[in-house]
C-alpha cells in the first residue's frame, strides 16, 4: 500500500490531540475564582489575624482542588519509552517516536510524539484516550477503524476485555474505588471547613483526619493494580513497565499534610481550647460575657429608686404578689 498525500488510504485524516482535558480545566478554574474571592476579601480582615487567614484559606483550597482534580487526571501510573517502530498497518515504515502510557482513575491516554516531531511527510503528535466508563473496547475498535499508528493500538490492546494481561478489570475497578473514596475525603474536607468556622474547633480536627484517611484508602484501592502479574510492553525492541506518577504521589503528600494538620488540631485544642477559639475567630464562652461592654442606665429612674426608703420597696413587692 502506498500514501496519497502523505495519508494512509481507507483511514480519516489525521486529527489534532486535544491540549487540555476540560473537566480538569473547570476544577481549576472553579478553585481560582474562589481563591481571588478571598483575596478580595482579605483586606476587611483587621490585625494579625489577616495573615493566618489567608494562609489557612489558601492551604485549604490547595488541599480541595488536589483531591477534586487528581478525579480527573491521567497521570496516577505512566510508563514512557523512546524507540524506532513501525507506524501504521499495511506498511514497513519505521519512525523514532516517543511513546507513552498515562494511567487515570477513568481510563488511559496513549501518546505517540515523533523524534523530530515532522516525518513520513506528516505530523506525528497523537495523544488517544481510552475510558473505562465508555468500554474500552469500544474505543479500541473506534482507533482501528480509524487506522491509529501501531504503537497507541498495541498499548490499547493490552487493556482489553480479551487481553491475557487481564489489566481491564484491575485497573478499572481499582480505579473505581479510587475514585469514590477520594470523593468521600472531599465531603469530609467539606464538612471541616464549615466546623472550623464555628466553635467546635476539635470535630474540625477529626474530620481533617478523616479526609487524610479517606486519600489513604483511595491510593491502597490503585495500589493493588501492582499486585497483578507484570504484563510486558515492548515498543521495537524497548520494553517498559508502569509506575507511580504525579498524581499518586500529590494525593498521597495531600493526604499526609490533612492528616498532620487534623491531629495537630486536635492536640493543640485539647491542651489550649481557648486560644485555638481565639485563634480561629470563632465562638464566645457564657464566661466572656462580662467583657462585652458596660452597660447603661437613665440617671432619673436610678434617682427615683434610691430615694425611696427601703421598707416601702419591700411593700410594694408583697402587694405585687397579693
Amino acid at each position: 500500500m502506498t500514501f496519497y498525500d502523505g495519508i494512509y488510504p481507507f483511514y480519516p485524516k489525521q486529527i489534532t490531540p486535544f491540549i487540555f482535558n476540560l473537566d480538569l480545566l473547570t476544577v481549576i478554574l472553579v478553585f481560582l475564582v474562589l481563591a481571588a474571592t478571598f483575596i478580595i476579601v482579605l483586606p476587611g480582615i483587621r490585625g494579625k489575624a489577616r495573615l493566618f487567614w489567608m494562609f489557612r484559606m489558601i492551604l485549604s483550597l490547595f488541599t480541595g482542588a488536589v483531591i477534586v482534580a487528581v478525579n480527573f487526571t491521567s497521570d496516577w501510573a505512566a510508563a514512557n519509552v523512546k524507540a524506532n517502530t513501525t507506524y501504521k498497518s499495511f506498511s514497513s515504515a519505521f519512525v523514532s517516536a516517543e511513546v507513552g502510557l498515562h494511567v487515570g482513575l477513568s481510563g488511559i491516554n496513549v501518546t505517540l510524539k515523533g523524534v523530530p516531531l515532522e516525518q513520513l511527510n506528516e505530523t506525528i503528535d497523537y495523544n488517544e484516550v481510552f475510558r473505562w466508563t465508555d468500554v474500552l473496547d469500544k474505543d479500541y475498535t473506534d482507533a482501528l477503524e480509524k487506522g491509529l499508528p501501531n504503537p497507541i493500538l498495541y498499548i490499547a490492546e493490552k487493556f482489553t476485555l480479551n487481553s491475557p494481561c487481564g489489566l481491564y478489570y484491575q485497573y478499572r475497578y481499582s480505579g473505581q474505588y479510587a475514585s469514590a473514596t477520594m470523593w468521600t475525603a472531599f465531603c469530609c474536607w467539606l464538612v471541616a471547613n464549615i466546623l472550623f468556622s464555628l466553635p467546635v474547633i476539635l470535630y474540625a480536627g477529626y474530620m481533617m483526619v478523616a479526609t487524610g484517611t479517606f486519600i489513604f484508602f483511595s491510593l491502597a484501592s490503585f495500589a493493588t493494580t501492582q499486585n497483578i502479574p507484570a504484563c510486558t510492553f515492548t515498543i521495537g525492541t524497548v520494553s517498559f513497565q508502569i509506575h507511580f506518577s504525579l498524581s499518586f504521589w500529590l494525593s498521597l503528600a495531600t493526604g499526609v499534610l490533612c492528616f498532620l494538620i487534623g491531629a495537630m488540631v486536635v492536640i493543640l485544642d485539647s491542651l489550649m481550647p481557648e486560644k485555638m477559639r481565639e485563634a480561629f475567630s470563632v465562638g464566645v464562652d457564657d464566661s466572656d460575657e462580662d467583657s462585652l461592654g458596660e452597660g447603661y442606665m437613665n440617671a432619673t429612674f436610678v434617682d427615683e429608686v434610691t430615694a425611696v426608703p427601703a421598707t416601702e420597696l419591700i411593700e410594694i413587692r408583697t402587694e405585687d404578689y397579693l
